[in-house]
């Protein structure tokens, strides 16, 4: 079988990755792809948003199986462009994507269907968002409406970093159109995990729980970003809260969008935060996490390909349990200076050569681009090294120890990855 992967992060390299060892495949394109994945697949200059250029692609070369990495994509509807065409897509319709493309829709159904999720109100007028912050003080959380590349909430610790919030967002349109309308909602507390499940809309398979870290900095300072790395297993979540999380949140929001009409077939992202009084919806995504799969897929024995063809073809009740290795990964981002703002560009990566050779650690490519022998950074989020181990120390040791090996002009990472853990 022939693969297509859409997208160029280190979330799509786990894919390949991961894919490539599927006995099902014969040969992996991705479009577009990154320095790290070509050397494992073809990459493809047509953008992940191309909808209409991978169509063509896919239907040119035979494609059996497309996956789709970035949730822009599935949020203008190439699912449901390449089933119109025949062709086998892993990833949520159009409709199913607004769960991530618009937090008003996914907030809307999670009251609606009594999902578990922070209060909230919606604004479409900067000024009686504004308002409404003084009304109900600090902290709050805003989130913009729209897609915004993971960047799009600000956790309001003072009144003013609110109003600034809203103004940037509304007014100063930060995020364009994703920004005219935001959501004000409570700010839980507690310890945040993602949950990662596979559906055809009937039957639900859980991935390995996950832990992920937003903020740029060491103990969780500084602006959020797309994620500074994550760990999997995550201890915090027993089996029970597992369960709960499952009956409470997954399986009803797979309900309730299937009473709208809805189906969903893919991979459902749900941030959640375990509260004192339970595990309650931070967000959801339709997507693979970035950078947790780079945590989950090196844990991960079972065939991926098998599951995912399973799920396009609505058979997903023929897939046993999933396999996993008992180790625990850990993934720790490396990025660019100035990282989640401005960063420079085309900075050389050295000491990869000497890391691929360590046992038990990938390094998968995120923001770069090969030029020639050279692999250069492309992007803010630049390799996701990940490393197994006997234990959580051991993997974090492990992970560190190839991080240190490897260095570019401004490399930036937080040093605490997986610190929970251990605790």
């Amino acid at each position: 079988m022939r693969i297509l992967v859409v997208g160029s992060g280190g979330r799509e390299h786990a894919l390949v990755w991961k894919i490539a060892q599927s006995k099902l495949v014969d040969k992996i394109f991705c479009a577009p792809g990154n320095g790290g994945i070509s050397q494992i697949a073809e990459c493809i200059d047509i953008k992940a948003d191309d909808d209409c250029g991978l169509r063509e692609f896919a239907l040119k070369e035979k494609i059996g199986l497309t996956v789709v990495g970035p949730e822009v994509a599935l949020s203008i509807g190439i699912a449901d462009l390449f089933e119109k065409s025949g062709l086998k897509i892993f990833g949520p319709c159009q409709q199913a994507a607004r769960l991530e493309a618009s937090k008003i829709f996914s907030k809307e159904l999670m009251a609606k269907y009594k999902v578990p999720t922070a209060k909230f109100q919606i604004f479409d007028n900067p000024y009686s968002a504004r308002k409404y912050i003084e009304e109900i003080g600090v902290p709050c959380v805003i989130k913009a409406d729209g897609l915004a590349a993971g960047k799009g909430v600000v956790v309001a610790q003072s009144v003013d970093e609110a109003k600034e919030a809203v103004t940037s967002m509304m007014e100063n349109k930060i995020f364009g159109y994703a920004g005219e309308k935001i959501i004000i909602e409570e700010c839980l507390t507690g310890q945040e995990v993602s949950i990662l499940v596979i559906t055809d809309s009937k039957e639900v398979v859980a991935l390995a729980t996950s832990q992920d870290h937003k903020r740029v900095f060491d103990n969780d300072q500084g602006p959020n970003t797309g994620g500074m790395g994550a760990y999997s297993p995550a201890p915090v979540v027993t089996p029970g809260i597992l369960e709960e999380i499952k009956e409470k949140i997954i399986y009803r929001t797979i309900d309730g969008l299937a009473k709208e009409g809805i189906g969903y077939r893919g991979v459902l992202y749900a941030g959640i935060m375990l509260t004192k009084e339970g595990p309650k919806t931070l967000e959801f995504n339709v997507r693979f996490g970035d950078p947790e799969t780079e945590a989950i897929l090196p844990r991960l024995k079972s065939d991926l390909v098998e599951v995912m063809l399973a799920t396009v073809e609505g058979k997903l009740n023929k897939i046993r349990a999933l396999e996993w290795d008992s180790r625990p990964c850990v993934c720790v981002v490396c990025a660019s200076k100035g990282y989640p703002g401005d960063y420079p560009k085309e900075k050389e990566i050295i000491g990869l050569d000497e890391v691929t050779k360590m046992k038990d650690l990938v390094v998968f490519h995120a923001g770069t681009k090969k030029s020639g022998n050279k692999i250069l950074t492309n992007g803010g989020r630049v390799l996701g090294v990940t490393g197994l181990g006997n234990t959580i120390q051991d993997a974090i040791s492990r992970t560190y120890s190839a991080v240190e090996k490897i260095n570019f002009e401004g490399m930036h990472y937080r040093r605490d990855i997986a610190a929970k853990a251990t605790k």
